[in-house]
């Protein structure tokens, strides 16, 4: 019997009809998967699930009583909880402290700390999560955060949890915690609505499935078991995609990027390497390998100890952000929520942003020119968007994505681009599209490092691969040497530091 059931949501925002009439329902203790292209309307349902955002039209149903909430905390309180890709912790709140924001324990309106720590240290025992309840949120990595979100839902007893991409920022050893915690929660009667574009997790947790495309219910399906990958794939994009990896050879130029001895925080051992024009460097590792802190170091984020860079044989010394700019360095970081795009502001903004300075006269900028910049790049990298003018917090993140290649493809003069988790949270058609940007930019000439957790990502679209562990290179594979089993083995922390395969 269905327990969570959504019937005729339709959701509209100016230009764009994010839903029309979907409905689908989930039975109790099932994990129902929930898939789609960026912009399909996965994240507008969940909103609508959440409180956050009220529906035009239809209505949801939790055992058969309808639900009729207008906020958050009313979803909340009908025993909702939506853990967001985009993490709604308080960062300069410790862990214990946003567990239990909104109901700390004391009497008379005074917090016992002492009760408050311990009972969320026990209780992050019990359910395997390995975080320090007195810590800030502010000072955790991206992945353990996510596992703080993962535990408020389940020490709120939920009825009904929704996972928007719940680990695309976990480790191999958190996201097996995650399938325990679900397992457990779907043994207990629990409704999970797992979003994910994981197709081995959908497979893997998953008892039923819904896609959406175009904000249109695309298919339904009750067993999971029935279905092929393939014709999941089909369903979600409207069209067959046999590689969506498109990696072809390229003609390699001279050495552009050349680091030597780059040392700072987290690195255990100083980093040299080199790209050459055209090359595509992919950069593989565990969570807490060091990865995205040596991109920063690189960037000049994140103050280096020590280290030589030249591009094009010139030296450089990118000691902040705006250095490696001028000198032809751009980063597109991990956290594009926090770290790339400028939230509140329009999507033409974010593309100028970084270029206004070329076309301003006497610091008075032009609206026209900002205006025919930001029309050039969404339609050479296929933003889908209403318009111009659209928030670009109402984009999908693979649209996000897009906007900040945009803005420093519009920067003139890049020669290196360092992507740090490209495709996080990105459905497989929009993968597809942003891979072929960076195949586009190598062919140009351009000096392209990619940062990913995901192995067949970085093996998939690379020319070259340096696999980090514990703060230093374990291992420089070419790509005729690629093989999955020996990268990983390379990654993985307790091997000796030979450097090689």
């Amino acid at each position: 019997m269905a327990f969570l059931e959504f019937k005729g949501i339709s959701k509209g925002y100016p230009g764009v009809q994010a839903l029309s009439g979907v409905s689908f329902s989930v039975e109790k203790g099932a994990v129902h998967g929930l898939m789609g292209e960026n912009g399909a309307g996965k994240s507008t349902l969940i909103r609508v699930l959440s409180g956050d955002q009220s529906a035009d039209e239809g209505s949801i149903l939790i055992s058969e009583e309808e639900q009729r909430y207008s906020s958050v905390r009313d979803a909340f309180h009908a025993g909702v909880i939506v853990i967001h890709q985009e993490l709604q912790l308080v960062p300069e709140l410790t862990v214990a402290e946003n567990l239990w924001l909104g109901r700390f324990p004391g009497k008379a309106g005074v917090i016992n700390g002492k009760t408050l720590v311990e009972t969320v240290r026990q209780k992050l025992t019990d359910i395997g999560i390995d975080v320090d309840p007195s810590a800030k949120v502010s000072s955790l990595s991206i992945g353990a955060r996510q596992m703080v979100e993962i535990a408020k839902a389940v020490m709120l007893d939920a009825r009904v949890i929704a996972l928007d991409e719940p680990t695309s920022s976990l480790s191999s050893r958190e996201s097996e915690i995650l399938f325990s915690l679900i397992e457990k929660l779907k043994s207990n009667g629990t409704v999970i609505l797992y979003v994910s574009h994981r197709l081995d997790e959908i497979f893997r947790l998953c008892d039923s499935l819904s896609v959406l495309r175009d904000g249109k219910l695309a298919a339904h399906h009750s067993d999971i078991k029935k279905v092929t990958r393939e014709q999941i794939i089909s369903e979600m994009v409207g069209r067959e995609i046999s590689n969506i990896w498109g990696w072809r050879e390229r003609p390699l130029g001279d050495v552009r990027l050349e680091v030597r001895n780059l040392s700072g925080p987290k690195l255990r051992n100083p980093i040299s390497f080199s790209v050459r024009r055209g090359e595509i460097l992919g950069f593989f590792g565990l969570i807490g390998a060091g990865r995205s802190e040596m991109a920063r170091l690189l960037y000049g984020a994140d103050h280096r100890s020590q280290g030589a860079v030249t591009i094009d044989g010139v030296a450089v010394s990118p000691n902040n952000p705006q250095a490696a700019i001028r000198a032809g360095m751009v980063l597109c970081p991990e956290d594009r929520k926090f770290d790339g795009i400028v939230q509140g502001r329009s999507i033409e903004e974010n593309i100028a942003i970084s270029s206004r300075r070329h076309f301003s006269s006497f610091g008075v900028l032009s609206p026209r020119k900002e205006a025919a910049l930001a029309d050039q790049f969404i339609a050479r990298l296929r933003i889908r968007t209403p318009s111009r003018k659209q928030d670009i917090i109402n984009l999908s993140g693979g649209n996000q994505q897009k906007v900040i290649l945009g803005r420093w493809l519009s920067e003139q003069g890049v020669k290196v681009l360092l992507v740090d988790e490209p495709t996080r949270g990105i459905d497989v058609g929009a993968k597809s599209e942003i891979y072929e940007i960076l195949y586009e930019l190598a062919a140009d000439g351009m000096a392209i490092v990619v940062i990913s957790s995901e192995l067949p990502e970085v093996m998939g679209i690379s020319d070259r691969i340096m696999v980090m562990c514990g703060g230093r290179v374990a291992a420089n594979v070419a790509r005729a040497d690629f093989n999955e089993r020996s990268i990983l083995t390379a990654a993985l922390p307790d091997r000796n530091a030979s450097g090689s395969i």
